[in-house]
């Protein structure tokens, strides 16, 4: 038998334990999948926008997984800090694979970003996805004018979801304190900004047109920005490269152009909200009245004729009393683990984990704390088969490795209690009856002890 801890229970955690009992090579393979949450898959969880349900329904295929007989799940097992620590977690298995993500946001390094009233789209994210670290925050929606900094998918949810009634998000998950706090909201201004162009946008054209499809929310698109890009008035392809455009910028480049000719301003009927898409737009500050965010400053920018941007010596300040920057996720070290701080990844080798750039024997890495945030989340089933087959190169001196009889029992030894399989299924009872209670379907239990409370005792 060939014991194996994966560290994460998000779409790579549970793509490498897939791929472990499903592989041939070694056939009697057991997979602990552990996580920091009570609950599991992760970002799928605690990241998706609530109004994706589609995209959400990935917890079916993800469930499917973590009932396989040689799959446990292990919530509430925090590894490293004040946890277990990663070398008494390797004397327990004979091998362990982090995929622990990249857990933090990444910065503006402007002046002003720690102003109250600024946030990261991580923060926001977190709090209308119910995570239990998320601190108790109305993000000052009494703010009428909000500005986003990113042009990525995630600045995408984030402006869709503050420009989207309350009565559109009560069929969702979305916690009931959160709910409330968006039925008061006074956002009546939502401006999505970023520094480069509409061909080099990160969103994908799918997430893009949900925009324009608000029915309570218009969409504004400055045609002047827009023909900055050479994209854009090429139609496709840009005038400074011989490379045709990516599919995806060039289907974005035509919904914003479909935006800036209209007469009209994409819109629903009797648009209570307008959410700006802004482009070549540098944040250089974020401003300050009365002790708090007031807006945000922008250096105008262009092209600068080699794929990149230059300023342009004029500025644009545009007023806001919540900022959000969505510019981007970042790995943490794991204490005890290397740590490559300039991409904020593990060193590795077809993920086996490197110290001193030798292989560490039994230590793997798979999905963003491996390879860095990109991707999208079935990029995680070929990065986990790479490390996958790797372990299982390794298998022959693992076995040798010596390993515990019980993790589970040695865990509970060690003062750790373990969220399993039935505890997680006792919180998804207790989120239906909540739901049930609030005239609704299941609603999320959004912290630690309401949690824990219905892990072990099956109530709220």
């Amino acid at each position: 038998m060939l014991r194996v801890a994966v560290v994460g229970s998000g779409p790579s955690g549970v793509y490498t334990a897939q791929c472990l009992v499903q592989q041939s090579r070694v056939p009697d393979v057991r997979v602990d999948v552990l996580d920091r949450l009570p609950c599991p898959y992760g970002l799928v969880r605690y990241g998706v926008a609530p109004d994706h349900e589609k995209i959400k329904s990935l917890q079916n295929s993800l469930r499917t997984v973590l009932e396989h007989e040689r799959i446990t799940f292990l919530g509430n097992v925090q590894v490293g800090g004040d946890g277990l620590p990663p070398d008494r977690l390797s004397e327990l298995y004979h091998a362990v694979v982090y995929c622990v993500g990249a857990a933090t946001d990444r910065g503006l390094g402007v002046p002003g970003e720690d102003l109250p009233g600024s946030h990261s789209a991580t923060e926001f994210v977190s709090w209308y996805s119910a995570h239990p670290d998320s601190a108790a925050d109305d993000f000052a929606l009494q703010a009428r004018s909000v500005v986003v900094i990113g042009v990525g998918n995630v600045a995408v949810d984030v402006a869709r979801i503050l420009a989207r009634s309350a009565e559109e998000l009560r069929p969702t998950d979305v916690p009931h304190p959160t709910l409330g706090a968006l039925a008061g909201s006074r956002v009546r201004e939502v401006h999505m900004a970023g520094r480069r162009g509409p061909s080099q946008a990160r969103f994908t054209t799918k997430e893009l047109r949900e925009l324009g499809g608000l029915p309570g929310a218009r969409v504004v698109v400055d045609p002047a920005e827009l023909a900055l890009d050479p994209a854009y008035a090429s139609a496709g392809t840009p005038t400074d490269s011989p490379a045709p455009l990516p599919a995806v910028a060039r289907r974005n480049i035509e919904v914003l152009r479909g935006w800036a000719e209209a007469d009209v301003p994409a819109a629903g009927p009797d648009p209570v909200r307008t959410i700006h898409l802004r482009f070549f737009l540098r944040p250089v500050e974020l401003l300050e009245r009365d002790g708090r965010v007031a807006g945000v400053r922008f250096a105008r920018t262009v092209p600068d004729g080699g794929g990149g941007i230059k300023d342009t010596g004029t500025y644009e300040e545009i007023d806001a009393q919540l900022v959000l920057r969505a510019v981007g996720y970042r790995g943490l070290p794991l204490p005890g683990l290397p740590f490559d701080p300039a991409h904020g990844t593990v060193p590795h080798l077809a993920g086996r984990v490197l110290r001193d750039g030798v292989p560490s024997p039994g230590e793997y890495v798979a999905g963003w704390i491996k390879r860095g945030p990109t991707g999208v989340i079935g990029s995680n089933r070929s990065c986990a088969k790479e490390t996958v087959a790797s372990l299982l190169d390794d298998a022959p001196l693992l076995e040798g490795r010596p390993a515990a009889p019980d993790p589970v029992a040695a865990m509970r030894a060690w003062g750790l209690r373990p969220v399993e399989w039935d505890g997680w299924q006792s919180i998804e009872r207790a989120e239906a009856a909540l739901g049930r209670s609030l005239g609704r379907g299941p609603v999320k239990i959004p912290d630690w002890d309401g949690l824990l409370e219905a892990a072990h005792s099956g109530r709220r």
